[in-house]
């Protein structure tokens, strides 16, 4: 979503009066009022987003050293 504009101030109210109550708006996912500008912007919740977009595995946690045999024409006495 990144620079897009807002289909809706989240600043304004119900008839798009600023200084008025800010509309409320839920989480799409759960449906609990968004607080966090972020959250508002996005219609999810820091939870629901977490859930909908997990965080890429770390590959360094998934390599192990193997035994291997020497490789055939290599001299160990190097």
């Amino acid at each position: 979503m990144g620079d897009e504009p807002l289909a809706i101030s989240i600043d304004s109210g119900p008839e798009g009066e600023p200084g008025s109550r800010p509309r409320r708006i839920l989480c799409r996912l759960c449906g609990r009022p968004l607080t966090g500008a972020d959250s508002r912007r996005t219609g999810l919740g820091p939870t629901c987003d977490a859930r909908l977009h997990p965080p890429a595995p770390d590959i360094r946690t998934r390599r192990h050293e193997v035994d291997q045999d020497t490789l055939p024409g290599i001299d160990q006495a190097l």
